[in-house]
């Protein structure tokens, strides 16, 4: 049986094709043919990928980004659909959908909502549940920076504490769509705010969120 993360791997890989290499994406700078090589090089240059989270290594992160995204458009497409090397930890069935779901799902809506027709997708709800189980484990690292207190609330009432503070801003929605604010893509997100007007405003308003 597939997992989430191969499926949304696949999705992505077929939104990038299908996009061509100089789409624009959600992430700031970059077009499709930048996350196609963020995506390869953070499956085959572990060394290099490494750079995202030590400042040190951001200079090798760079160099391998810039080879990987001179390759041929196709080839990188290629790379992502038939995913990592044959002895890699992502080959693991639990490590791969443990890494992979959130950093597909989030890149695949990296593309889709880039684009001006963009329509909601219609996600089942055990793919939202399985979302929203990530979302609960990385909520204090993600909302770690948060200029306000956070909470994040799904419409059945579950919530989870993405940093603690005064004023507090609850900001409600399914786990997709939390975890796209949460992750930086605030604009793009499908949530509704709830708090202190001021306190909104600079929630929404800085870049604090993600890592």
């Amino acid at each position: 049986m597939s997992t989430f993360a191969k499926r949304e791997r696949l999705l992505l890989a077929d939104l990038l094709e299908t996009a061509g290499p100089e789409a624009p994406t959600l992430c700031e700078g970059w077009q499709t043919r930048d996350l196609a090589a963020h995506v390869v090089v953070r499956e085959r240059r572990p060394d290099a990928s490494a750079g995202l989270l030590i400042k040190q290594l951001s200079a090798r992160l760079d160099k391998a980004m810039d080879e990987f995204a001179a390759k041929p458009y196709e080839e990188l497409i290629q790379l992502i659909r038939t995913g990592p090397p044959r002895f890699s930890p992502f080959q693991l069935k639990q490590l791969d959908e443990a890494s992979n779901i959130i950093e597909f799902y989030v890149h695949t809506e990296d593309v889709r909502r880039a684009q001006e027709d963009w329509t909601p997708r219609e996600l089942d709800p055990v793919f939202q549940d399985a979302l929203w189980s990530r979302l609960e484990r990385t909520a204090r690292l993600m909302g770690r920076s948060a200029p306000t207190g956070l909470v994040l609330r799904r419409p059945d009432g579950q919530t989870a504490v993405a940093h603690r503070g005064t004023p507090v801003v609850t900001v409600t929605g399914e786990p997709s769509e939390l975890l796209l604010f949460l992750y930086g893509r605030k604009s793009a997100a499908k949530v509704d705010l709830d708090g202190e007007k001021d306190a909104i405003a600079k929630l929404s308003e800085g870049k604090q969120l993600g890592i």
